[in-house]
């Protein structure tokens, strides 16, 4: 049986005060089976320098924060500045509700706005269920760096995903 959110998901810009939830929900998502290395945020100053409010979406619903989206150049070269790497984390009670699919078409539209042509990002091998909803999200895979990463006495692949946004 689908969930479902009984009241409506807002997308928004993100502002300041969302950095202590946000950092909340990191906490929440991410593990060894998504992530190569799990972020651990000091303080809050420490969140914002590394995931600023003017380069994340966050989705709302009944005022509460239960997810974001961001994005930042994947290289500082201006040959590649048509390009944003993307991430994004939607809290586990919110997750298959819709709320991951709202967050990536917004960023889609947000970032194409600025200029952006193409959006990419990593996955882990290991994450199955996130490789498919990036595939039902109009990603593709470009390609895999095999054995990337050594996690939990394994060897993990990272997968990398893009989207043309033409």
């Amino acid at each position: 049986m689908k969930r479902t959110i009984e009241n409506e998901v807002t997308i928004r810009e993100s502002t300041i005060k969302d950095a202590k939830p946000l950092m909340r929900i990191d906490k929440l998502v991410w593990n060894s089976r998504n992530s190569p290395q799990i972020p651990v945020w000091k303080s809050r100053t420490h969140y914002l320098r590394n995931c600023p409010p003017e380069n994340q979406l966050v989705a709302e619903c009944d005022g509460i924060v239960v997810g974001c989206i961001g994005w930042r150049p994947p290289t500082l070269m201006f040959s590649n500045a048509h390009v944003a790497e993307i991430y994004i984390a939607v809290h586990p009670a919110y997750q298959g509700m819709g709320v991951g699919r709202k967050l990536i078409a917004a960023i889609k539209l947000h970032t194409m706005r600025r200029g952006v042509k193409k959006l990419r990002l990593r996955v882990l091998s290991t994450n199955e269920d996130a490789i498919r909803f990036y595939l039902r999200c109009g990603f593709a895979m470009e390609g895999k760096l095999e054995r990337e990463y050594h996690i939990d006495g394994k060897f993990v692949d990272d997968v990398l995903m893009s989207c043309w946004l033409l």
